[in-house]
C-alpha cells in the first residue's frame, strides 16, 4: 500500500464528517514560558479522546463489508483501542482489543462503552502482537494495526492537514513542528502532510528519555526495539516502530527528542493552566520536550501536537498538585 501527501488527503475525504477539527490554540501565558510563538494542535478535544480515531476510522471505511462483518482486532495501550472500537461500532463491525492489564482504567472503560471485548495480558510476559496475531487467526478477524499501515498513517495525517489550514487562516509561518512519538504513525503523517506545504519546517519527534526507538532507528536504517515495561507514558510507549513509519520519516530529516516523566509532569501542569487544556501524559510530550528546551526554539513559531487527553483522574489529581517549574518562568511584564 502507497502512502503520502495524496492518501492523507484522500483519508480526510474519506473521514470528514465523523471526526472533528480541533483547534490549534495559543496563549500568551505560554509564549513568555517558551520564549517562542507556540501552536497547540489539541487533538486531545478529538473524538475519544485522541488522534487515533483519524487512522482507526480511515482504516475501517477502507475494509470490504465482509471484512468488517467477520470484525476487527487491535492491540493497545488505550487510545488506538478506544480508537478503533469507537470506529466499529459508527461502521457496524465488532472490535476486540488486547490490552496491558495495568492499562489506565479510563482507557479501559473507553473501549467496553464502545462495545468493543477487551482482552488483556501480561506486558512482562506476554507479546501483545504475538496475542494479538493468534486471536486474529483463531477468530478470523481483521488486525487494524497500530501504526505500521498506510491507512492508519494517512488518517493521522489529517491532523497535518488541518495543521495547514489553520497556519493559514491565522497568518502564520512555523519554523519547527514537534510530535509525540509511539510507533511512529502520528509523527510520519503529520510531517508528511505539514512538509508537503512548509517544506522548510524543522521536524521533531519526542520519545521517552532513555528509549528513543525512532531517532536509533532513523540513524540504523533498521526498525529497533527497546524494552516493553510499564511507563508512566504510556501513550508513547510502544517497545518498537513500524518499517512504514520509518521509511516515511526517513524522507523528512526528523531530530529526536527525549522527556523525562517530570518533564510531562510540567507540561500537563502548564496545558491545564495556560490552555485549560486536559493532556495525558503521553499526549504531553512535544510540549514538554519544548518547554525543556525552550532555547533551542526561542523566537521561533512551534507548533506541538497534544495527542490525548485520556488520563485516569487520580494521576491527573497528583500532576496537578505537583510543584511547577521552579525558575522556569521569565518574569512577568507590568
Amino acid at each position: 500500500m502507497d502512502f503520502g501527501i495524496e492518501t492523507i488527503r484522500a483519508a480526510a475525504q474519506r473521514i470528514e464528517g465523523r471526526v472533528r477539527r480541533t483547534p490549534l490554540l495559543s496563549s500568551p501565558m505560554l509564549d513568555e514560558l517558551c520564549g517562542a510563538r507556540v501552536l497547540v494542535k489539541a487533538e486531545a478535544l478529538q473524538l475519544t479522546g485522541s488522534f487515533k480515531i483519524r487512522g482507526a476510522l480511515n482504516t475501517l471505511l477502507s475494509l470490504t463489508e465482509a471484512e468488517r462483518a467477520a470484525g476487527v482486532l487491535a492491540f493497545s495501550t488505550g487510545n488506538h483501542g478506544q480508537a478503533v472500537a469507537a470506529s466499529a461500532r459508527m461502521t457496524g463491525a465488532t472490535a476486540t482489543i488486547v490490552m496491558p492489564q495495568d492499562a489506565p482504567q479510563i482507557k479501559v472503560d473507553g473501549c467496553r462503552w464502545w462495545g468493543a471485548e477487551v482482552v488483556f495480558y501480561d506486558p512482562a510476559t506476554q507479546d501483545r502482537e504475538v496475542v494479538g496475531r493468534e486471536l486474529v487467526e483463531q477468530r478470523g478477524l481483521t488486525l487494524v494495526h497500530p501504526y505500521d499501515d498506510p491507512r492508519v498513517m494517512s488518517g493521522q495525517g489529517t491532523v497535518g492537514l488541518e495543521i495547514v489550514d489553520q497556519l493559514r487562516e491565522g497568518g502564520h509561518a512555523p519554523d519547527a513542528v514537534i510530535v509525540p512519538c509511539s510507533g511512529g504513525g502520528l509523527s510520519s503523517g503529520v510531517i508528511t502532510a505539514v512538509r508537503d506545504t512548509h517544506p522548510e519546517v524543522a521536524p521533531f519527534v519526542v520519545e521517552r528519555d532513555g528509549y528513543p526507538k525512532m531517532a536509533r532507528s532513523l540513524v540504523s536504517g533498521r526498525v529497533e526495539k527497546v524494552p516493553a515495561v510499564p511507563v508512566f507514558l504510556d501513550a508513547i510507549g510502544s517497545p518498537t516502530v513500524g518499517e512504514h513509519t520509518l521509511a516515511a520519516l526517513s524522507r523528512h530529516g526528523v531530530t529526536g527528542l527525549e522527556v523525562t516523566d517530570d518533564q510531562a509532569r510540567v507540561a500537563m501542569r502548564e496545558a491545564a493552566r495556560t490552555l485549560k487544556l486536559v493532556v495525558e501524559p503521553g499526549g504531553s510530550a512535544a510540549l514538554a520536550a519544548l518547554i525543556a528546551q525552550r532555547e533551542r526554539f526561542a523566537g521561533q513559531t512551534v507548533v506541538v501536537v497534544a495527542s490525548g487527553g485520556n488520563v485516569d483522574a487520580p494521576v491527573m489529581a497528583e500532576v496537578l498538585g505537583g510543584a511547577g517549574p521552579a525558575g522556569s518562568r521569565p518574569a512577568r511584564p507590568r
